[in-house]
């Protein structure tokens, strides 16, 4: 009889999440949580409704915002000085007056976290800048992210905020769009840039270098990082053969984030949760 009220409470914890904390699953983000999507069970949490800063993980919000309004990817845009980092002063290797395809800048946004070509993005969606935010945040809404706010097509402000709960919801929502899963997971990519007087190659490489890995299956990639926000990273995965979407923020250390997904990969592949999901 022990046993089996054992095995129940066990299997209600995985079924509602609320206490799906096991102890042999140490990790390093300060806000952390791992849903398998078909079943909408919570797998692991940690701090999953602590609202802070999100840094580019905004981005998969700005691409849904751009391929929802249906806006031409074969569009040039010229990079404008309006797009030039002043809040972080981060640096950038698309030079003001260059262009690209909207296409193009949408991939760069999503695969190595090109702050400019983001900013371009927001800066030429219909109506400008202001109206871009109100479509993020009306798509939050729709999500039903309710603790989730935008301030930029970036995440260079840390006014753009939301947690890990609804991160999930997003990254969710992300791995509908066929462009979003190709775009983030691009391995390597190079690009023309053509300025006024000539155009060169410009070679990128995947911010998350798990997506280089043979040993992960990774759908959507999106890391994110600002002093205010620790290093973030969120993924849609296939791990023991089921679709996973894994959240990390404010994880500290160049290399945590990593080790934690790694370490949530061997949990899953190995630990009791199995059974529960299978």
């Amino acid at each position: 009889m022990k046993n089996a009220i054992l095995v129940v409470c066990a299997t209600l914890a995985f079924m509602g999440g609320a206490f799906a904390k096991p102890a042999d699953l140490s990790l390093r983000s300060n806000s952390a949580l791992v849903v398998d999507p078909q079943r909408g069970q919570v797998l692991f949490h940690k701090n999953a409704d602590s609202v802070m800063p999100i840094a580019s993980i905004t981005k998969l919000m700005t691409a849904m915002v751009v391929l929802d309004a249906k806006l031409p990817l074969n569009q040039e845009i010229v990079i404008d000085s309006a797009d030039v980092d002043v809040i972080k002063y981060t640096r950038s290797r698309l030079r003001v007056g260059t262009k690209f395809t909207r296409g193009e800048l949408l991939r760069l946004a999503l695969m190595s976290s090109e702050n400019r070509a983001a900013a371009a993005l927001g800066r030429t969606y219909p109506g400008g800048l202001n109206a871009f935010v109100a479509a993020m945040n009306r798509k939050a809404f729709q999500l039903g992210m309710g603790s989730t706010y935008f301030v930029d097509s970036t995440g260079l402000n840390s006014g753009n905020v939301s947690t890990a709960r609804d991160l999930a919801k997003m990254v969710k929502a992300a791995h509908g769009y066929r462009l979003i899963r190709v775009f983030s997971t691009t391995a390597a990519h190079e690009v023309a840039s053509m300025g006024k007087v000539r155009s060169r190659n410009l070679n990128y490489v995947n911010s998350n270098r798990l997506v280089r890995s043979s040993s992960w299956d990774i759908g959507i990639s999106k890391t994110g990082f600002l002093s205010e926000a620790g290093r973030c990273l969120v993924m849609h995965a296939n791990i023991t053969g089921k679709p996973t979407i894994i959240v990390l923020l404010d994880s500290w250390g160049k290399n945590s984030r990593i080790g934690d997904a790694n370490r949530i990969k061997k949990w899953l592949e190995t630990g009791f949760t199995r059974k529960i999901r299978g």
